[in-house]
C-alpha cells in the first residue's frame, strides 16, 4: 500500500465523536477534506466533517456520532493514500525530495541529506556537495520530471 503518514490522533473533542489529530504534514489542505479517506490501523475511514482548531485537525469519521464510538481510534497513527494526493508540478513530498539530485550554479552535483523547520514557517534543506550547505526551501527549483533540484549557491557559502 502506498500510504503516507499524515498525523496522530491525540484525543476527542466534545461528546459527538469529533477527533483531534496532530499533523505537521506539508499538504494538510489536500488530505483533510470532507469525503477523503484516512487510514487508521489499516482500516479506511471517510471524513464526514473537518475543521482546523488551534494546532489540531478536527474530524468526524464515518457515521460515528458519539464519543464512546471513537475511543478505540485514540493514540493511533493516521495515514493517507499517496495516489489520492494529486500534487501539482511544483509540489513534492519531503520524503520524495530526499531522493532527488541537486545541482548548483557551478554544476556541482549534491544530495539532500535532510529537510527540517528552522522555525514554524521556515523550512531549510541540508545539501551535501563537497561540503554541507543549508539552503532555504524557497530557493530550490524543483524538476519533478527529471527528479532533480537546482539551487544557486552564493559565493562564500
Amino acid at each position: 500500500m502506498d500510504s503516507i503518514y499524515v498525523g496522530k490522533t491525540v484525543s476527542t473533542h466534545g461528546i459527538q465523536g469529533e477527533i483531534k489529530i496532530v499533523s505537521d504534514f506539508e499538504y494538510k489542505n489536500k488530505v483533510f477534506v470532507v469525503g477523503n479517506i484516512l487510514i487508521i490501523d489499516n482500516k479506511e475511514y471517510i471524513i464526514k466533517s473537518y475543521r482546523h482548531h488551534k494546532n489540531y485537525e478536527m474530524v468526524t469519521l464515518n457515521n460515528y456520532k458519539d464519543i464512546n464510538e471513537v475511543l478505540f481510534l485514540l493514540k493511533k497513527n493516521v495515514y493517507f493514500k499517496k495516489s489520492n494526493l494529486f500534487l501539482d508540478d511544483q509540489e513534492v513530498l519531503d520524503s520524495d525530495l530526499i531522493t532527488y539530485k541537486v545541482f548548483s550554479n557551478d554544476q556541482k552535483a549534491g544530495i539532500i541529506k535532510e529537510i527540517f523547520y528552522a522555525s514554524p514557517t521556515n523550512k531549510v534543506v541540508r545539501i551535501l556537495f563537497d561540503r554541507e550547505v543549508l539552503v532555504p526551501y524557497q530557493f530550490l527549483t524543483i524538476d519533478k520530471k527529471n527528479k532533480c533540484c537546482y539551487v544557486e549557491i552564493m559565493e562564500g557559502m
